[in-house]
């Protein structure tokens, strides 16, 4: 099987045409029921899910909502452009806002090339190597489980389907029920039957593993608030000796390190565009102007860079591009368009800058495509182990992993970042906390993390930020209209 990273050709096609065919059995042969014909279309079929995670849309509706409904990005690009997603910086977005509606139905889509592999793939009569049945059936079952994580914590209740071909009446299912029925099985059973990350060829690079579906295990049981088992899960990632921390912070994104030892689920991409392997990501918040990156899209906000220069904190030169940085030998001059410094009352509330974590070398806005997004890395493990650790009354425990990620942050400059020695749980449970924003800033974490402590309404409050209402995102105001009142709409929405 060729690398994920370049398996690209055909398989938009292959899959508009199946999903077609899928509407209009009789119009052609890859069908539920007829499929897979052999073991070739089964490892297309998972292929193409996989390609999914690569669609503009399955980003929060192409843009980077998550980070600008955080306390750690604003809407970015110039004044006039984006106008439709700028109510997400204040949380006056509606179900009518285009994003949303993007993204839910994306993710249904994702879901539904799973639900083909996972249903037509285990009694498939087709001669192929048991083995790798198994684990295409695991590969499909982690994404879906992924998918569906990402429907529920950004929907909440939503339609349940586990079939190609649903009926046209359904109704909402409960997070938890979808959790317990779907999600968590899911996981568990990709954890059960993926091998580990060193048990890949390099070809292989970027296939779900054991790793990353303990590790999604651990994320979402600690967004439940389920402290035991993300322990559990998390820990286990950290056992497996699989993965470990970049030295330098910077390269746990850089080109030069993708699939690298801190990886335990990215997004392989290439620099070009989507039908070619590219991943349009990168591009949405690259540079705007010169060099022409992108659109620049999500921009890091003052006061998290305010915060970082305050702590002294080393990351924020490898999270953010600064007018007049040198990146691979190019000069960041920025967009004519847009103000370098934005002033209210004689205040700075927003200067120019861009996301370095999403660099990608090359002359022009294609090689912004080619960015590997991280879905989930090593040090988001550590920090989750140290908050399960913690809230489950084991400080001493925590703290060391809260320390490691600590020092490969500062470097080898022991004048900064000193270790966290606080033990009381308040104390270590604010301090893993700022951790995170400072470690995974602009990495799509920040705002569910704010929401599963209740700190939303505290930090993001000032921003706009409604409790009991923000917490989700609307359902698309066309799939509530189009159910005729089966399905409802989010609360205060």
């Amino acid at each position: 099987m060729k690398s994920l990273k370049y398996t690209f050709i055909g398989l938009v096609f292959f899959f508009s045409a199946c999903e077609e065919n899928l509407e209009k059995p009789l119009l052609g042969s890859l069908t539920a029921g007829t499929f897979p014909q052999s073991e070739s279309d089964a490892i297309l079929a998972v292929n193409g899910v996989y390609n999914s995670l690569r669609v503009w849309n399955i980003h929060t509706g192409g843009f980077p909502l998550l980070d600008i409904m955080s306390d750690q990005m604003i809407k970015g690009s110039n004044p006039g452009d984006g106008t439709a997603i700028a109510p997400y910086d204040n949380f006056s977005h509606t179900a009518t806002e285009g994003s949303g509606d993007r993204w839910y139905k994306t993710l249904y889509q994702a879901i539904r090339r799973a639900n083909l592999v996972i249903n037509e793939v285990p009694n498939a009569e087709i001669v192929m190597d048991e083995e790798l049945r198994v684990r295409i059936v695991a590969e499909a079952r982690f994404l879906r489980g992924y998918f569906y994580s990402q429907l529920v914590q950004g929907f909440g209740a939503v339609p349940l389907v586990l079939v190609t071909d649903p009926a046209l009446d359904l109704t909402k299912t409960s997070a938890e029920e979808i959790f317990n029925q779907v999600i968590y099985p899911d996981l568990l059973h990709a954890a059960e039957f993926l091998p580990e990350k060193s048990e890949y060829s390099a070809d292989e690079a970027g296939r779900a593993t054991k790793g990353a579906a303990k590790a999604l295990l651990a994320r979402l049981y600690l967004f439940n608030g389920d402290f035991v088992n993300a322990e559990k899960y998390a820990l286990e990632v950290i056992a497996s000796a699989q993965y470990e921390l970049e030295p330098n912070f910077a390269d746990a994104f850089s080109y030069d390190h993708e699939f690298g030892v801190e990886s335990i689920f990215e997004i392989g991409a290439l620099p070009f565009p989507f039908d070619q392997g590219g991943n349009q990501y990168g591009n949405t918040m690259g540079i705007r102007g010169t060099p022409n990156r992108g659109w620049g899209f999500g921009r890091p906000a003052y006061p998290w860079i305010l915060m970082m220069q305050a702590n002294n904190d080393p990351r924020m030169d490898a999270s953010i591009i600064f007018l007049g940085e040198v990146l691979d030998g190019v000069e960041t001059g920025g967009d004519a368009s847009t103000p370098d410094t934005t002033r209210v009352d004689g205040d700075i509330v927003e200067i120019e800058v861009y996301n370095q974590k999403i660099w990608h070398p090359g002359p022009g806005t294609n090689e912004s495509f080619g960015h590997n997004k991280r879905i989930i890395r090593y040090a988001d493990v550590l920090l989750m182990a140290a908050e399960a650790l913690n809230e489950n009354n084991k400080p001493a425990e925590a703290l060391v992993y809260l320390n490691e990620v600590r020092e490969r942050a500062r470097g080898g400059n022991a004048g900064i970042l000193p270790d966290i020695t606080v033990t009381d749980q308040a104390g270590l449970r604010l301090a893993i906390e700022n951790e995170r924003n400072y470690e995974l800033a602009f990495e799509g974490l920040r705002f569910w993390d704010l929401v599963r402590t209740n700190r939303a309404e505290t930090v993001l409050g000032p921003l706009g930020f409604v409790k009991d209402k923000n917490e989700l995102f609307p359902i698309p105001q066309s799939e509530v209209d189009i159910s005729e009142g089966r399905i409802s709409q989010n609360k205060g929405y």
